[in-house]
């Protein structure tokens, strides 16, 4: 089984978890990593059933409390929909100590470490810091965890033979954050498809559909492999954004090669 990842509609982190699940990846798993972790204080989730443009979407709705946001600074990873508010400033290596004492596979806290280290090092060259300089507000909050985490569990899961990605499509105009307002797509966006060559196209939508999370999960698999021209689609799944432009879901293919 190969994995194809439709990204015209964009991507980010939590529309990615919402497809894999969709797809069939194991919830149990997925239910099993997040408590291991051992931040249930910090957050909590919700996964359900939503229409997008009538079609029926799997949504990923990870929930701060609010004891543990500070008001008014603001984070520009936006995947939810909404401003992300900022929590406990915690760097690169404390993430990676939180994935390490994750009770999930070694290939997933690999995959997760590989995309926090993706959008960190973006982070890093934006702001002009050192990668150790680069706090977890600026790498992604609690949320991006939960996100990130539940990405490389599930798709450890799956465990795809390759995967293909659509050329990523963002929108255009600026986001505010907690340094202003930023162009879309936004910096860390920006360096992460130069660094790994993604393939992105601006469409007329206004706003990110292309998160740095997102753009991170795309570069940590991405190969430039161009999709087979024919294949066999044995099942779909369609992960619910939380932006509100025109058709926002990230659709997954799990298919096979003609001839295989």
């Amino acid at each position: 089984m190969d994995l194809y990842f439709e990204c015209k509609s964009g991507i980010s982190g939590d529309m990615s978890v919402a497809a894999l699940l969709d797809l069939g990846a194991d919830r149990e798993k997925l239910d099993s990593a997040l408590v291991s972790m051992k931040l249930d204080n910090e957050f909590s989730y919700v996964i359900s059933k939503k229409p997008v443009n009538a079609i029926m979407a799997t949504d990923f709705d990870v929930i701060i409390p609010e004891a543990h946001v500070h008001s008014g600074e603001h984070h520009h990873e936006h995947h939810n929909g909404h401003e992300h508010l900022h929590h406990d400033h915690r760097n690169l290596d404390d993430v990676n100590a939180i994935i390490e004492k994750a009770e999930i596979t070694e290939g997933a806290k690999g995959l997760a470490k590989r995309i926090f280290t993706i959008v960190a090092e973006a982070e890093a060259k934006v702001h002009g810091k050192n990668l150790e300089e680069v706090h977890f507000h600026e790498v992604g909050a609690i949320d991006s965890i939960a996100d990130i985490v539940s990405f490389a569990v599930l798709f450890d899961d799956l465990k795809p033979e390759k995967v293909y990605f659509s050329t990523l499509t963002d929108g255009q105009g600026f986001v505010m954050c907690q340094h202003g307002k930023i162009p879309v797509p936004v910096p860390a966006v920006c360096e992460i498809a130069a660094k790994y060559a993604l393939p992105l196209k601006i469409s007329e939508n206004d706003g990110e559909m292309v998160t740095p999370t997102g753009a991170a999960i795309a570069a940590a698999l991405y190969t430039g492999e161009k999709l087979p021209e024919s294949f066999v689609i044995e099942k779909t799944g369609y992960g619910a954004g939380k932006r509100p432009y025109e058709n926002p879901v990230l659709r997954v293919m799990a298919i096979q090669r003609k001839g295989e």
